[in-house]
């Protein structure tokens, strides 16, 4: 075990001792409640059981176990579509048991994709909250002895696993949808988008590219924000071993969704092995996690929703945390946007098994954790497989495929992690660095000052951005307007860099997880609504963004001197829902301690 990552798990476990403690005696008398089905009157638990046909006189009997089913289904979703099949999937699979299954409730999936750019996208962050308080709700009946969670995107997998956590005492398995075929080249499709904002191509070219890019059912198969999930997701022990990138609708994802419904049930207090997921999610898993998250150059959303993650299972995580174990872990995949493959091809050439596998040989994962599959990690370098129609796991690959996509830690993309922390007089920010060329790691240049995405878009159409710059957008943290992601800034940072200017953004909003080649200090903190430094600048001044020393510096003296800028932000109030979100908006913690309602 590599000695910087006993450290910092000890760091964490020293950190949460006292909530965590808390955290696991409320588990423990809920599990000694028990599900409630058997303490309900007649008529409570005639109003459970009467939408169930055949499984009435099971679930009225209370010998067999009852499986809760959380779904995230809607058929606008490409990753979620699929799961409109699961529910009839999962009750088979528990009736051949003698058991019995029912959908507990939905839970709202919103598509980042979809919103990016557009005032949709400020509830986009908050999402992940409702989506826990929604699921919590579905699991509030309180008459199941396990759950299963459906879940894939970007918030939907952090708000489950809150939820999974508040009721820590059932087992849970989550059931990935897994990604779409392989359609356009994402190299191809980003090419095009810059194109498109460069003025080169029009519209209807535009079209027809993403259109081939996204193309059926599935998660969107670059690795951003929902597939650093589903890395999570195994990582963490949460999924059955090489479940999260098997696409969807074949006999493997139908066989592998009926073995995760029927692993719940057989975790759960009615049997031998009881396993709730409050002791799958220990300080180790999440240490776990993020070693994953830094050896696969996953998505930066990550270093937020870990965090409101851990603190809802009694787990305090810090920044430092990311940035001392990105020091030890090596990049060892190059998954599109910091390579050209994607998903499917990852997962071809040895994929999250060869990953785990080579980081446990290095010392750099705890394989001692719990999962759903057993204790220790090592049955996640297995491969599930049908043999005669009948599913088993079989040692996988054991050694990278394709070197230009995978490799082991012997030999690595680049010696250190995907993501890294920057701290300096501007305060803390994030960035991932796995797409970013060496050469444009460092920016110093004056900087022009935004407050929305529209107004640096128009001063890119007016060719403005003649020399080098860091373009600084604020007011958009969590409290200013939910958070948004800037991706749509992506095709217009390219433009700049790709012409030899040498350009970054700095902001205090989020990046999508397929943030890529632009250095971008994002999740600035402290925030510029709470008067952080970034609202104290002005155009001219000059940064430091430093992504080798780890460095975000306000070079021009006396900024900090200035009152901080205080801008009209009231268009932020309404429209698109966003006035039914104002209590989050003034509630909601900073990014550094998970941009959450939840915890202290």
């Amino acid at each position: 075990m590599h000695p910087q990552l006993l450290a910092v798990t000890e760091r964490v476990v020293s950190r949460s001792r006292s909530s965590r403690l808390d955290y696991l005696d409320r588990m423990e008398r809920a599990r000694d409640d028990g599900p409630a089905r058997a303490h309900l009157s007649c008529s409570g638990q005639a109003h459970a059981y009467a939408g169930v046909g055949s499984d009435q006189q099971a679930l009225a009997a209370g010998s067999a176990g009852n499986l809760g089913v959380v779904t995230s289904y809607n058929d606008m979703l490409s990753a979620h579509q699929p799961f409109d099949r699961f529910p009839d999937l999962i009750r088979a699979a528990a009736r051949s048991v003698g058991a019995t299954a029912q959908v507990a409730g939905g839970v709202p999936a919103m598509c980042d994709g979809v919103t990016q750019g557009t005032s949709g996208m400020e509830l986009s962050l908050f999402s992940r909250d409702v989506i826990a308080l929604a699921a919590a709700v579905a699991l509030s009946h309180n008459t199941f002895d396990a759950a299963v969670f459906l879940g894939v995107c970007d918030k939907i997998v952090p708000g489950l696993v809150i939820a999974a956590q508040s009721f820590g005492h059932l087992p849970a398995v989550f059931l990935p949808a897994g990604p779409m075929t392989s359609g356009l080249g994402n190299e191809e499709k980003a090419k095009i988008r810059q194109q498109y904002a460069a003025g080169e191509i029009g519209r209807e070219e535009l079209m027809a590219a993403e259109m081939a890019a996204y193309h059926g059912p599935g998660t969107c198969t670059f690795y951003g924000t929902a597939n650093s999930n589903q890395m999570l997701m195994e990582f963490m022990g949460l999924h059955l071993p090489g479940s999260s990138f098997v696409t969807p609708n074949t006999p493997l994802r139908d066989a592998l969704t009926a073995a995760g419904a029927q692993r719940a049930l057989s975790l759960s207090a009615l049997g031998n092995d009881y396993l709730p997921v409050s002791r799958i999610l220990d300080e180790k898993a999440y240490v776990n996690g993020i070693v994953g998250l830094m050896a696969t150059g996953g998505s930066t959303n990550l270093l937020i929703h870990l965090v409101a993650m851990a603190r809802a299972g009694g787990i305090q995580l810090d920044w430092e945390d990311f940035a001392d174990l990105s020091a030890i872990v090596p990049l060892v995949a190059r998954v599109y946007p910091n390579g050209l493959a994607d998903v499917n091809h990852f997962h071809a050439a040895g994929g999250l098994g060869m990953t785990i596998g080579t980081l446990l040989d290095a010392g750099l994962l705890h394989p001692d954790t719990q999962t759903v599959a057993g204790q220790g990690l090592a049955h996640y370098t297995n491969e599930p497989r049908l043999t005669d129609g009948q599913l088993d796991w079989q040692p996988g690959a054991g050694e990278s495929l394709n070197q230009a996509i995978i490799r082991p830690v012997s030999d690595p993309f680049q010696p250190t992690g995907g993501l890294l922390r920057l701290t300096g007089s501007l305060g803390t920010a994030v960035m991932k660095v796995s797409a970013v060329a060496p050469e444009h790691r460092v920016v110093e240049a004056p900087v022009r000052v935004f407050h929305d995405q529209d107004a640096v878009k128009a001063t890119f159409k007016a060719g403005e951005f003649s020399g080098d710059v860091i373009i600084v957008l604020r007011f958009q943290g969590p409290k200013a307007n939910g958070m948004p992601e800037l991706h749509a800034l992506t095709p217009v940072l390219s433009v700049l860099q790709g012409r030899g200017q040498k350009v970054a953004l700095v902001t205090d909003g989020r990046m999508s997880g397929a943030s890529g080649k632009i250095p971008a200090a994002i999740h600035v903190c402290p925030e510029a609504l709470d008067g952080g430094p970034i609202a104290c600048l002005r155009d001219g001044d000059v940064l430091r963004v430093d992504a080798v020393a780890g460095e975000l510096e306000i070079l021009t003296e006396g900024v900090l001197d200035r009152p901080p800028a205080q801008p009209d932000l009231s268009a932020n109030n309404w429209g698109t829902g966003r006035e039914l979100f104002a209590t989050f908006r003034q509630s909601v913690c900073s990014a550094d301690r998970g941009a959450t309602l939840f915890g202290d």
